[in-house]
Protein backbone atom coordinates (compact mmCIF):
# COMPACT_ATOMS: atom_id res chain seq x y z
CA UNK A 1 0.00 0.00 0.00
CA UNK A 2 0.98 3.67 0.04
CA UNK A 3 2.97 3.37 3.29
CA UNK A 4 4.74 0.15 2.37
CA UNK A 5 2.68 -2.43 4.25
CA UNK A 6 2.40 -5.84 2.64
CA UNK A 7 -1.11 -6.68 1.43
CA UNK A 8 -2.61 -9.79 -0.10
CA UNK A 9 -5.88 -8.04 -1.04
CA UNK A 10 -6.64 -4.70 -2.64
CA UNK A 11 -9.03 -2.14 -1.18
CA UNK A 12 -11.76 -3.70 -3.33
CA UNK A 13 -10.89 -7.13 -1.82
CA UNK A 14 -9.35 -8.49 -5.03
CA UNK A 15 -6.36 -10.81 -4.59
CA UNK A 16 -3.00 -9.15 -5.32
CA UNK A 17 -0.71 -11.19 -7.55
CA UNK A 18 2.85 -10.71 -6.27
CA UNK A 19 4.41 -12.94 -8.90
CA UNK A 20 6.33 -11.77 -11.92
CA UNK A 21 8.61 -12.67 -14.79
CA UNK A 22 11.98 -11.05 -15.51
CA UNK A 23 12.95 -10.14 -19.09
CA UNK A 24 15.06 -13.32 -19.36
CA UNK A 25 11.99 -15.45 -18.59
CA UNK A 26 12.83 -16.17 -14.94
CA UNK A 27 9.62 -16.27 -12.93
CA UNK A 28 9.33 -15.47 -9.22
CA UNK A 29 6.78 -15.30 -6.41
CA UNK A 30 6.75 -12.25 -4.14
CA UNK A 31 9.54 -9.91 -3.04
CA UNK A 32 11.71 -12.72 -1.67
CA UNK A 33 11.49 -14.57 -4.96
CA UNK A 34 12.38 -11.45 -6.91
CA UNK A 35 15.36 -10.82 -4.65
CA UNK A 36 16.55 -14.40 -5.15
CA UNK A 37 16.14 -14.19 -8.92
CA UNK A 38 18.14 -10.96 -9.10
CA UNK A 39 20.87 -12.26 -6.79
CA UNK A 40 21.45 -15.34 -8.95
CA UNK A 41 23.29 -13.06 -11.39
CA UNK A 42 24.64 -10.19 -9.27
CA UNK A 43 27.03 -8.92 -11.96
CA UNK A 44 24.22 -8.55 -14.48
CA UNK A 45 21.98 -6.81 -11.94
CA UNK A 46 24.75 -4.44 -10.83
CA UNK A 47 25.65 -3.64 -14.45
CA UNK A 48 22.05 -2.64 -15.13
CA UNK A 49 21.85 -0.52 -11.96
CA UNK A 50 25.17 1.11 -12.88
CA UNK A 51 23.96 1.93 -16.40
CA UNK A 52 20.75 3.49 -15.06
CA UNK A 53 22.56 5.53 -12.39
CA UNK A 54 25.19 6.67 -14.89
CA UNK A 55 22.43 7.73 -17.29
CA UNK A 56 20.97 9.90 -14.53
CA UNK A 57 24.38 11.25 -13.49
CA UNK A 58 25.36 12.18 -17.05
CA UNK A 59 21.98 13.58 -18.04
CA UNK A 60 22.12 11.53 -21.24
CA UNK A 61 21.88 7.94 -22.40
CA UNK A 62 24.82 5.62 -21.81
CA UNK A 63 26.53 4.99 -25.16
CA UNK A 64 28.74 2.14 -26.35
CA UNK A 65 31.85 4.23 -25.60
CA UNK A 66 30.72 4.43 -21.93
CA UNK A 67 30.58 0.65 -21.52
CA UNK A 68 34.26 0.19 -20.54
CA UNK A 69 33.59 2.52 -17.61
CA UNK A 70 30.45 0.59 -16.67
CA UNK A 71 32.40 -2.69 -16.72
CA UNK A 72 35.17 -1.16 -14.59
CA UNK A 73 32.63 0.10 -12.05
CA UNK A 74 31.04 -3.37 -11.84
CA UNK A 75 34.46 -5.01 -11.37
CA UNK A 76 35.31 -2.58 -8.55
CA UNK A 77 31.92 -3.11 -6.96
CA UNK A 78 32.46 -6.89 -7.04
CA UNK A 79 35.62 -6.43 -4.97
CA UNK A 80 33.49 -4.61 -2.38
CA UNK A 81 30.62 -7.14 -2.25
CA UNK A 82 28.59 -5.01 -4.68
CA UNK A 83 28.05 -2.28 -2.09
CA UNK A 84 25.87 0.54 -3.38
CA UNK A 85 28.41 3.08 -2.13
CA UNK A 86 31.12 1.49 -4.30
CA UNK A 87 28.86 1.82 -7.36
CA UNK A 88 28.18 5.51 -6.65
CA UNK A 89 31.86 6.19 -5.97
CA UNK A 90 32.81 4.36 -9.16
CA UNK A 91 30.41 6.53 -11.16
CA UNK A 92 31.77 9.74 -9.64
CA UNK A 93 35.34 8.64 -10.40
CA UNK A 94 34.53 7.44 -13.92
CA UNK A 95 35.82 9.18 -17.03
CA UNK A 96 32.33 9.77 -18.50
CA UNK A 97 31.24 11.53 -15.31
CA UNK A 98 34.48 13.47 -14.89
CA UNK A 99 34.44 14.62 -18.52
CA UNK A 100 30.74 15.43 -18.85
CA UNK A 101 29.83 18.80 -20.32
CA UNK A 102 27.02 21.07 -19.21
CA UNK A 103 24.11 21.62 -21.56
CA UNK A 104 24.19 25.42 -21.19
Amino acid sequence: DAVGRWRVRSESNDAIDASGVLPDGTSFEGPGGMRGALLREPERFVATVTEKLLTYALGRNVESYDMPAVRAIVREAAENDYRFSSIVLGIVRSTPFQMRMSQS
